[in-house]
Formats: C-alpha cells, sequence, structure tokens
C-alpha cells in the first residue's frame, strides 16, 4: 500500500480542496497506515495517537473514512521514550490555545519526529513550509522563537535541552560554530507523499 492511496481516500485528489489542518492530519495518517501495511507496525504506533484519539481525529476531517479507519487501529498502549514524552510536553505547553486538535497534534508530532529525516518529511508534508505554517497557526509561541530559521528537530531538541538545564552545543554563539550547517542548512528534498506518486507514474509509464 501506498501513503498516496491512502491520502486520496481521506482528502481526495486535490489536496487544496481540503483545510489545512485536513491536510496535515491525512498527511500523518497516510503514512502510518501505509507503514502498518508494509510491516511497519500497529497503526496507533506509528501515528502517535491511541485508538480513541485517533478516532476522533478521523471522525472530524474523514468521517467516510471512520470505520475502515477504526478497524486497523487496535486499542494498543503508547510507550514513548524519554526523548518523545520531552518533545511532547514541550509541545503542548507552547501550543498556540491549547486545543484538543492542537494536543492531538503534539502527540502526532512528537512520535513522527523519532523517524531520522527531516521533521516535514516525517509528518509526510509536501515541504518545510508547510511545516513552518503548522508551527505559526498551532505552536506560534515556538514559531516565534525559531526566528533564526533554525532546522525544526535542531530547534525543538534544543528547547528541550534549555528547559532541563544543559546544552546541546557548545559553540558560544551560531556565527562561531564550525558546524552551521547542521542547524541551519538546506532541509531540501522530496515529500514522502510525492516520492511514491512520481515512482508509480514513471513505472505506468514504463
Amino acid at each position: 500500500m501506498m501513503p498516496s492511496d491512502v491520502y486520496s481516500f481521506l482528502c481526495g485528489n486535490d489536496a487544496s480542496a481540503v483545510g489545512f489542518d485536513a491536510h496535515v492530519a491525512g498527511s500523518i495518517i497516510s503514512l502510518g497506515v501505509a507503514e502498518r501495511a508494509n510491516g511497519g507496525g500497529p497503526l496507533v504506533w506509528s501515528v502517535g495517537l491511541e485508538a480513541a484519539a485517533l478516532g476522533q481525529v478521523v471522525d472530524r476531517f474523514f468521517p467516510r473514512a471512520g470505520n475502515s479507519i477504526r478497524a486497523i487501529s487496535h486499542d494498543l498502549p503508547l510507550l514513548r521514550s524519554e526523548d518523545e514524552i520531552c518533545l511532547l510536553d514541550l509541545l503542548r505547553r507552547f501550543s498556540t490555545s491549547g486545543s484538543q486538535f492542537q494536543c492531538e497534534l503534539a502527540s502526532m508530532i512528537a512520535r513522527r519526529a523519532q523517524s531520522p529525516n527531516h521533521l516535514w518529511q516525517d509528518l509526510g508534508l509536501r515541504d518545510r513550509g508547510e511545516l513552518s505554517c503548522l508551527m505559526q497557526l498551532h505552536f506560534a509561541p515556538l514559531a516565534m522563537r525559531n526566528n533564526k530559521d533554525m532546522k525544526w528537530k535542531k530547534f525543538l531538541y534544543r528547547m528541550i535541552c534549555r528547559d532541563a538545564g544543559y546544552s546541546l552545543c557548545a559553540a558560544p554563539s551560531c556565527a562561531e560554530c564550525g558546524d552551521f550547517a547542521a542547524c541551519f542548512g538546506d532541509e531540501g528534498g522530496e515529500s514522502f507523499l510525492a516520492r511514491v506518486r512520481r515512482d508509480v507514474n514513471l513505472a505506468t509509464a514504463t
């Protein structure tokens, strides 16, 4: 199963036809469903929401898909690493309004951020700009603090380290750091959903 197929089922073929929050939720859920189908573990583990909370997100944005998603959303406990718990706490504390969706989104981001890619790719978004929009909309205090446009994973974990009272980085300032690109370099790449669509198109053409 391909993430783009799940996304089309949830959101339709035109992402612009759904709201931004539905697009974000659909992108994350699409990756989770595809990972589960391809041997990546239970859906609730991939998405980072317990079955009941995942069902509420689906009912809110994709009601016609509710039964299909519930059928594969086994009610399993979410075991979180210490890093994930810290990130979840940070996102919830610095959410824009503390709304239910922002709490759910914090859980999904914290779980997906444990993957090794750029955060926008981990979330199935189209580009880094969408992630910045997400942060500005739902985690505005964090977006305001990231005024140097640091890579989002680097920035979030630096915030956690400052809360914990120790430094993630030994450099006296970013301007004097010899590894500047690790925090501020290009975050380009290809969306996991777009990559699948391209591979399918190429296979069809041949």
